[in-house]
């Protein structure tokens, strides 16, 4: 397994030859703390519960007889593990299980749930399938506001605003988050669903705010992580989640998910842009 502490081994911006057989070592993490050192977020007092649930689309092996076997899978990441995985090194990890044999489906969905959990630092739950396509309540979208947009990164937290003199509970989502993969400068694209209560949201400040991540560059936990930490210091909430439902890249999917303490955990689902 890539020394996490280093970035010169990422397989990301350069070629990769693809995948003869099962190797554990193309997996590769990052240090959470490197994002959360940029917003503030102690490792060891973190503001969140959550999770970075993946939904994987293209996994196969061969069985005893060396006939391909096909599945998909769903897995989940605690937030509070000490490390995240990088989702081309884990896109290749998948991959070398192509053309490898194991006896049984439930050899290779223990395998997964070993070497990620060593990659991240704390267990990680695999399971076979995927959440529905149909998304619980996502309330309401503020894609339709009339406003004028003039800043697209970095992510400006003094834009949000919040009226503490009106109290609401409610949910507003977003399909408007896009940023940019740190080291491709690829585009990340995902739709983002906010469920609070407290001091009422300005929505059009929480557009303005959502679309200043357009041109910034970061990984897809520590962008949720970076509206998770800006939410809260701004705006003042009494409870608070943030998820995210980023779009397919190379047959993953991630969605990462921060909440205060005590918040219900949303249903998984997949969104309809996956």
């Amino acid at each position: 397994m890539n020394d996490p502490a280093r970035n010169d081994g990422l397989p990301l911006g350069r070629h990769v030859d693809y995948p003869r057989h099962y190797d554990a070592g193309l997996l590769f993490p990052i240090a959470r703390s490197l994002g959360r050192h940029q917003i503030g977020v102690d490792d060891a007092a973190l503001p969140f519960i959550g999770i970075d649930r993946w939904h994987a689309y293209e996994l196969s092996w061969l069985d005893s007889r060396g006939k391909p076997r096909m599945a998909t899978a769903t897995l989940q990441v605690p937030a509070h593990s000490p490390f995240l995985i990088e989702s081309k090194s884990l896109k290749l990890y998948l991959n070398s299980f192509n053309a490898t044999v194991f006896d049984d489906e439930e050899t290779v969905r223990v395998r997964i749930a070993t070497d990620l959990s060593a990659a991240a630092g704390a267990p990680v739950q695999v399971a076979f399938g995927l959440p529905p396509a149909t998304a619980e309540d996502d309330g309401e979208s503020i894609d339709g506001l009339d406003v004028a947009i003039a800043e697209y990164g970095p992510p400006r937290a003094e834009l949000l605003g919040a009226d503490p003199a009106s109290l609401a509970e409610e949910v507003l989502s977003s399909g408007l988050l896009k940023s940019n993969c740190p080291v491709t400068g690829q585009p990340d694209w995902a739709t983002v669903v906010i469920r609070y209560r407290g001091p009422r949201l300005d929505r059009a400040a929480l557009l303005r705010y959502l679309v200043s991540f357009r041109d910034h560059a970061e990984f897809h936990e520590q962008c949720v992580e970076r509206i998770f930490t800006d939410l809260l210091a701004r705006t003042r909430p009494q409870t608070l989640s943030v998820e995210a439902r980023y779009t397919r890249r190379g047959g993953l999917d991630i969605n990462p998910w921060r909440a205060t303490p005590g918040h219900r955990r949303p249903d998984p689902t997949r969104d309809t842009r996956q």
